[in-house]
């Protein structure tokens, strides 16, 4: 499904796009490169994915505050995966460029007015006018600018001591002192601490061990809007001939855009960057195999990742074929679950995700992998470091009659800071029972 050409002056549009070709990568190619060689220990079952975000950034709720929140966020629950999985974790962000949302319908009608969905800040406004609802070319530049800030700031982040081991430990207790459900993690955490301890009287430290003070994070988003993600293409300096979508670090292939004859799956097949693609109920094992011979030729380990987005009532049934497929194939990628598109509910009006259905999905889709003999590699996960109400369940047990006091989404329900952690514990859990 393309984003409709509806802009009201193509010329304008091309203008921007031309302008943005002549910016600089926000990323770069060896960062990207990088990324690959760690996601083929994935594949090989020697690291776990993570990666997770806001639905949709926003140019309103643009602040250091929020980027911290979700950074810190991602590196907390990284902690508890690496310390129960006795694996690296591979930290991933959707941040940075998740900006364009795929519709499914290209209108909505309130009171009888019907007009251009929204799809996103990097192409229209959420406000339900006409003018608003008009695709701007002049965003896309918005949305540039706001993502070279937030990867400035989330290396300053990764790089700078907020990410030290004890930071990150010290926060992790913080909610499991607060968390109602801080009794079932206490245990795993101590172990954290007792082992922090040992390691701090060997006299290994952040101040002594750099690698104990920062870390890698990258960055991802979904490859919807081909005008500006060709704009954003350059080819490497280093190793002519190699081209990388430099405005992230991972780029995915959503579920409505796979289609192998499409102008997403012809673009992606074109740049060297690690690609993910969303598989659903729809896809059947031909037409994956299919996808994989366009986009992983040379079946190149860390160059694609599937992430299953099934629901938790379809993966026991749907899921097994695609992994058998790749197995009978030899085919080498990485296996993650998106336990939230699968899931969405509406109720009391507001679109909702219960978290026993998301949490049942990932198991559902573990015991499917190891079933299977395949790695369950990642976890792709809608969430935010706020305190929102989006998602219904988890420990604080949010109902239905709390969705309306912190909503904030601008697209789709995301888990909040507490129920993502507990969401960690619980895959930390059973990543932990293998060891």
């Amino acid at each position: 499904m393309h984003i409709p050409s509806d802009y009201p002056d193509p010329g304008r549009l091309a203008a921007v796009e031309e302008q943005l070709s002549s910016y600089p990568p926000l990323v770069f190619a060896g960062e990207a490169r990088k990324l690959t060689q760690r996601l083929a220990e994935v594949a090989e079952g020697k690291a776990f994915l993570l990666q997770g975000g806001d639905c949709a950034e926003s140019f309103k709720e643009f602040h250091p505050n929020n980027i911290r929140d979700t950074f810190r966020l991602v590196l907390q629950m990284a902690v508890a995966l690496t310390f129960a999985g006795k694996k690296s974790v591979v930290k991933v962000g959707r941040i940075a460029g998740q900006f364009a949302k795929p519709r499914s319908a290209p209108t909505e009608t309130i009171n009888g007015v019907t007009l251009p969905s929204y799809r996103g800040d990097n192409i229209n406004a959420t406000e339900f006018t006409a003018q608003a609802r008009l695709p701007d070319p002049q965003r896309l530049l918005q949305a540039y600018s706001q993502s070279a800030a937030t990867l400035n700031l989330l290396r300053a982040f990764a790089q700078g001591g907020y990410a030290s081991l004890g930071n990150v430990h010290r926060w992790m207790l913080d909610f499991v002192g607060r968390s109602p459900a801080g009794d079932k993690y206490y245990t795993l955490a101590s172990q954290i601490t007792d082992t922090i301890d040992f390691m701090s009287a060997c006299g290994i430290t952040p101040d002594t061990t750099p690698a104990l003070a920062q870390t890698d994070f990258y960055t991802s988003h979904e490859a919807l809007l081909l005008g500006y993600e060709q704009a954003m293409t350059r080819e490497d300096s280093t190793r002519p001939g190699e081209f990388y979508d430099t405005s992230a670090h991972m780029l995915w292939i959503g579920d409505r855009t796979r289609q192998a004859e499409g102008a997403h799956v012809e673009f992606c097949r074109g740049v060297r960057n690690p690609i993910g693609m969303k598989c659903g109920p729809s896809l059947d094992p031909d037409n994956l195999l299919k996808l994989i011979d366009i986009l992983n030729p040379d079946n190149t380990p860390g160059r694609l990742t599937l992430i299953a987005r099934f629901g938790s009532d379809k993966v026991e049934s749907g899921l097994p074929k695609l992994v058998r497929a790749i197995a009978k194939a030899g085919r080498t990628v990485v296996w993650s679950c998106d336990p939230m598109h699968g899931n969405t509910v509406t109720t009391n009006g507001y679109k909702t995700r219960p978290f026993e259905r998301i949490s049942q999905e990932l198991t559902s889709f573990i015991d499917v992998l190891q079933a299977e003999g395949a790695h369950p590699g990642g976890v792709h996960l809608e969430m935010t470091g706020q305190n929102v109400t989006e998602c219904t369940g988890g420990a604080e047990q949010i109902g239905a009659e709390d969705l309306s006091s912190r909503y904030h989404t601008h697209c789709d329900p995301r888990l909040n800071n507490e129920q993502a952690l507990e969401l960690a514990f619980m895959l930390a859990g059973r990543l932990g029972h293998r060891h």
